[in-house]
């Protein structure tokens, strides 16, 4: 387990303090209430909600209106909005603000998923430079005290960069931070992050936060790339899939209280349990929660003594009283196996082509037809 340490650190969002340079990333299908409240029980930071379609919430669809759902125990709240109209997003946030959903709000600008960027969305999206900043622009202006922050990309490729101009573009219409996942949409989530270009945008906005993404797997990692690149906090994903526990190490290395863990095989099967308990709650339904967490078993377990047969009963459980009787086969003293459980986890996958709407990188200008086609073709599905 990481022991990395730094001086002690805070971060200002806006109004909004945070006792650690720390945020969840938004990730569809794990960042809801349960992962969230799982994530703040063992460390401190920012926890920002699934990605959050801006069309469906302001057509007030159910599973949106669930997404946006906060337990009372999380403070501050934040959402992450997607779209790609800026009337439509203005207005979602609008929503947001008047019904007290959040106290921070987030516009992805990031995502490298092909149903979003052959819209033109996420990552896509800040190649049409007018089009970025009349979306913050609007959307600043429709959060007003509530501080609005910006995801991106470094760009499209390594042809078609668009972090540097997006980020004095969100600094100059009022966003309280931009945060960077150094690869560009091509590379989805393969090869190494780019923590250089952290370091540039960081040289090029000088006057709100700016916060780095990639390759941060453990707490050893995120003082590394603050130190390298000098950003002032660090947005963490995939390295805390199945290590929610992750957030600890996280608050001790810049400075906060927290319990140093143990990371037993028993200690990890009770932190799967605790999250089963907790997705259980949040789909008020047990049968749901049970499939839900059934992903994450890879995650939980990865490097520990948990044979084949178990991992995959455990992956087809139905009932946390099945569960429980899984778990009960565990060797609960088997110890954290080290650099077996450690290094990258999630999705990686290879460069690929970005899907993007025909004739997209001919111009960063957005023609009336291309603007006629993005009204109508913002994704309806919350959560990516």
């Amino acid at each position: 387990m990481s022991l990395a340490t730094a001086p002690a650190r805070s971060l200002r969002i806006g109004p909004i303090d945070i006792d650690v340079p720390v945020v969840l990333a938004p990730m569809a299908g794990i960042t809801n209430t349960a992962f969230r409240r799982l994530c703040r029980e063992y460390g401190a930071g920012l926890y920002v909600s699934e990605m959050i379609t801006s069309r469906a919430l302001v057509e007030r669809n159910d599973v949106t209106m669930r997404l946006i759902r906060h337990h009372e125990s999380e403070t501050p709240r934040s959402i992450q909005l997607y779209g790609v109209d800026p009337q439509t997003i203005a207005e979602a946030v609008r929503i947001i603000v008047a019904e007290d959903h959040a106290d921070h709000i987030d516009l992805n600008f990031g995502c490298p998923v092909p149903k979003v960027t052959r819209k033109g969305g996420g990552a896509a999206l800040p190649w049409k430079t007018k089009l970025f900043a009349d979306i913050v622009d609007q959307a600043v202006k429709a959060a007003g005290p509530i501080p609005l922050t910006v995801k991106m990309r470094k760009g499209i490729d390594r042809d078609h960069l668009t972090f540097l101009d997006a980020g004095r573009a969100a600094e100059d219409a009022g966003a309280a931070a931009v945060a960077l996942h150094a690869r560009t949409a091509s590379e989805f989530y393969s090869g190494h992050a780019d923590w250089n270009a952290i370091g540039e945008l960081k040289q090029a906005v000088t006057s709100i936060p700016v916060l780095g993404n990639g390759d941060i797997w453990s707490a050893e990692d995120a003082v590394r790339m603050m130190a390298e690149t000098d950003c002032d906090g660090v947005v963490v994903g995939r390295g805390c899939l199945g290590r929610p526990w992750l957030f600890g190490d996280l608050a001790a290395a810049f400075g906060a209280e927290s319990r140093p863990v143990d990371a037993t095989l028993g200690f990890v099967a009770d932190a799967f349990r605790r999250h089963a308990d907790l997705l259980v709650e949040f789909f008020e339904d047990e049968d749901r929660g049970c499939r839900d967490i059934r992903k994450h078993v890879s995650w939980y377990f990865k490097g520990y003594p948990v044979g084949g047969e178990l991992r995959t009963a455990l992956a087809k459980v139905e009932s946390l009283a099945q569960m429980d009787d899984l778990l009960g086969q565990l060797d609960r003293d088997a110890p954290y196996p080290g650099a077996d459980a450690e290094g990258q986890r999630g999705r990686s996958g290879h460069p690929k082509r970005p899907a993007l709407p025909e004739k997209w990188l001919d111009s960063r200008d957005v023609a009336e037809d291309t603007r006629q086609m993005l009204r109508g073709a913002e994704i309806e599905n919350s959560g990516g």
